[in-house]
C-alpha cells in the first residue's frame, strides 16, 4: 500500500516522498523490510529512541511526533492516533462497513456484549464480538489479552468480519483504550453506558479522568443508551452529539423495568408492556439485559422481537458461572474485581442462597490499593464467611495485599479465614461448605492464569474445584 494511502485522514506536518509500504507496526521487534514504524511514547519506552535503528533494519518510514531530522520521518501531532488510523487504512477501512455497537462502563460490559450478540443471532444475524473473554468472528473464536485490542489486531478482526459477510460488531470499549487512542478513526452507530464505580485509578489517577475517557464513546456515536439509575450517566450524556435513550429500574426512562422478579436462575420483568425473561440471576442482570435490549432496539429492531430473542440468551463464562459439582452446595465463579462488582455479585448470590454465603477473593497486585479495604469491608458485611486469598499478585508480596484487604474486614460480622495459596483457599472453602451454602469464587472469572511476578502461569480455578470435589 502507498504511504499516502496509509496516511489518509492523518494530519501530516511535513512533506514526504510517497512510496510503497509493506506493513505497519509500533513494535521495534516486528520490523519488516519496507514497513512503516510508528514511534509511540509509552510509560516505559519511547519509540523515537529507536527510530534510526529501525530504519537501518529495513523500515521505509518512521512516524514521529518529534522532529528527529530524519529524511524518512513523517511528522504528526499524535503517533498513537496516527497508528490507529494507519491500521484502519492498512486493513481497507473495513470497520466503516460495519454497524458498530460500543459498550463502556465499569461493570457489565462483557455480559451486555454477549447478550447483544445472542439477541442478534436469534434474530437471524451473525455478528462479530470484541471483548474481555474472547474475540469472535461469527461463531469463530479467538483468544484475547486486552478488553479492547491493539489497533493492528482489532482492524484485522474487522477485516475478517467483513470478508465473512458480517455486518454488525459489538465490542467492549475500555477507558484505557480511549486514553491510548486505540479507537481513533472508529465511529459507532450505538454506544452503551452501563455504570461507573471505582476502578483503574492506578492508571487514570482520578475518577474524573476515568469518567472523561469513557465519555469519549458518546462523542463518536450516533445513538447513546444510558443507565438512568447511575448518576454518571448524566455526565456521559451531557453535551454529546448523539441522540439519547435511557433505561432504568427506579427512574423514569425510555426503557423502564417494572414488576421485577429475581429467581435463582433468572430475572423477570415487564418492559414497556412486554414480559422479559433473562436466564442470568441477580438484580444487575436486569440492568445488563435492559442495556442489551435498549441497544438492539436502537438498531431498528422491534421491541417485541428483541424481548423474544433474549429468552434464549446464554450465560457468559466467568459471570455468575455455576459449576456442575454434584454437591449439596453450590460453587459459582464470577469476575468481580472491583468494590461495586463484588457487592453486586455477593448480593446476587445472597438472593438465591438458602444457607450461608462463602465468599473467596483477593486483589490484584500493582493495581489500585485503595479498593482493597473497601472490598474487604463489602465481603465481610454481605457474606457469612470470607476466605481472603491471592488473585494476581504480580510483583507485590501476596501477604501484603491480603493485609490491606483485612483492614476492611474488621467492619463486618463475617467469619474471616486467610489462606494465601488460592488453590488451598478453594479447598478450604469447599471443606467447610454445608448443604444449601453457596461458595462465590470472585476475581478470576474467565481467566485461566495467574500473574506471579512478571510471569503468567496457567491457573483455572474450575480445574481446582473439580480436583477437590473429584467430579
Amino acid at each position: 500500500m502507498l504511504l499516502s494511502q496509509l496516511l489518509k485522514d492523518i494530519n501530516v506536518l511535513n512533506s514526504y516522498e510517497d512510496r510503497e509500504i509493506s506493513d505497519v507496526t509500533d513494535k521495534s521487534g516486528n520490523i519488516k523490510e519496507g514497513c512503516a514504524f510508528v514511534c509511540v511514547v509509552g510509560a516505559r519506552f519511547d519509540g523515537h529512541s529507536v527510530a534510526e535503528d529501525v530504519l537501518s533494519k529495513g523500515a521505509a518510514a518512521v512516524i514521529v511526533s518529534k522532529d528527529l531530522g530524519l529524511k524518512e520521518q513523517i511528522l504528526v501531532e499524535n503517533t498513537r492516533e496516527a497508528y490507529a488510523i494507519m491500521c484502519k487504512n492498512l486493513f481497507g477501512r473495513a470497520v466503516d462497513s460495519l454497524t458498530m455497537i460500543g459498550i463502556t462502563g465499569t461493570n457489565g460490559k462483557t455480559t451486555t456484549a454477549f447478550v447483544i450478540k445472542d439477541i442478534l443471532k436469534a434474530l437471524g444475524i451473525e455478528s462479530g464480538l470484541i471483548g474481555t473473554v474472547k474475540n469472535m468472528v461469527g461463531e469463530k473464536s479467538f483468544k484475547t489479552e486486552l478488553t479492547t485490542p491493539d489497533p493492528y489486531d482489532m482492524h484485522g478482526l474487522f477485516k475478517m468480519m467483513v470478508d465473512d459477510g458480517i455486518e454488525y460488531c459489538v465490542m467492549e470499549t475500555s477507558s484505557q483504550a480511549f486514553h491510548q487512542m486505540r479507537l481513533a478513526g472508529i465511529h459507532f452507530d450505538t454506544g452503551v453506558f452501563s455504570n461507573l464505580t471505582q476502578d483503574h485509578l492506578d492508571y487514570h489517577g482520578t475518577i474524573d479522568e476515568y469518567k472523561k475517557c469513557k465519555k469519549t464513546l458518546f462523542m463518536n456515536c450516533d445513538k447513546g443508551v444510558f443507565n438512568a439509575d447511575d448518576e454518571a450517566s448524566f455526565y456521559m450524556a451531557e453535551n454529546v452529539p448523539c441522540t439519547k435513550q435511557f433505561y432504568s429500574i427506579n427512574n423514569s426512562s425510555d426503557f423502564k423495568a417494572e414488576n421485577v422478579g429475581l429467581f435463582f436462575d433468572r430475572v423477570e420483568y415487564t418492559l414497556n408492556g412486554e414480559k422479559v425473561v433473562f436466564h442470568i440471576p441477580g438484580d444487575f442482570s436486569v440492568y445488563n439485559s435492559l442495556a442489551a435490549i435498549s441497544a438492539v432496539v436502537q438498531l431498528g429492531f422491534p421491541l417485541k422481537d428483541v424481548v423474544k430473542a433474549i429468552f434464549n440468551a446464554g450465560s457468559v463464562s466467568g459471570r455468575l458461572e455455576v459449576l456442575k459439582t454434584n454437591t449439596d452446595f453450590s460453587v459459582i465463579i464470577d469476575y468481580a474485581h472491583s468494590p461495586d462488582g463484588l457487592e453486586k455479585a455477593i448480593s446476587a448470590v445472597r438472593g438465591f442462597t438458602e444457607g450461608r454465603v462463602i465468599t473467596l477473593f483477593g486483589c490484584g497486585g500493582d493495581r489500585d490499593k485503595t479498593k482493597r479495604p473497601k472490598m474487604g469491608r463489602i465481603a465481610a458485611e454481605l457474606s457469612d464467611i470470607v476466605v481472603v486469598t491471592t488473585d494476581n499478585p504480580r510483583t507485590e508480596i501476596p501477604e501484603m495485599i491480603i493485609n490491606d484487604i483485612l483492614e476492611g474486614t474488621k467492619e463486618g460480622n463475617a467469619e474471616i479465614i486467610t489462606v494465601v495459596d488460592r488453590s488451598e483457599a478453594i479447598a478450604k472453602a469447599i471443606s467447610i461448605a454445608k448443604k444449601g451454602d453457596t461458595i462465590l469464587l470472585a476475581g478470576k472469572g474467565h481467566e485461566t492464569y495467574q500473574v506471579i511476578g512478571k510471569e503468567r502461569v496457567h491457573y483455572d480455578e474450575r480445574e481446582v474445584v473439580f480436583s477437590v470435589v473429584k467430579i
